[in-house]
């Protein structure tokens, strides 16, 4: 009888870290949260639950009206990524 191992199949996992988002208490809740130019949802939703975000650079935007944007680019390798997101606002 002959026995062999099968590579696996299906889908294998993508490495990734995880982007947790806190937000500084002046900073609204319902902010939008974009990575990659892509809306992913409130920051108050993407806060609480976090991100997997694929090894690599990626673009990070939190906007809301009244509010100057905040950009930052971060790179994904091994470690969790953490940010603190502060918005200042427009003035009148």
């Amino acid at each position: 009888a002959f026995a062999f191992a099968a590579p696996a199949c299906g889908p294998q996992p993508i490495p990734a870290v995880t982007l947790k988002m806190r937000r500084a208490p002046e900073t609204p809740r319902n902010a939008s949260v974009s990575i990659d130019e892509q809306y992913i949802g409130p920051l108050v939703y993407v806060g609480s639950r976090g991100v997997r975000l694929p090894l690599g650079t990626h673009g990070i935007t939190v906007e809301k009206d009244g509010y100057f944007p905040f950009d930052q680019m971060v790179t994904s390798d091994r470690d969790d990524i953490e940010l603190i997101v502060k918005l200042e606002p427009i003035p009148d």
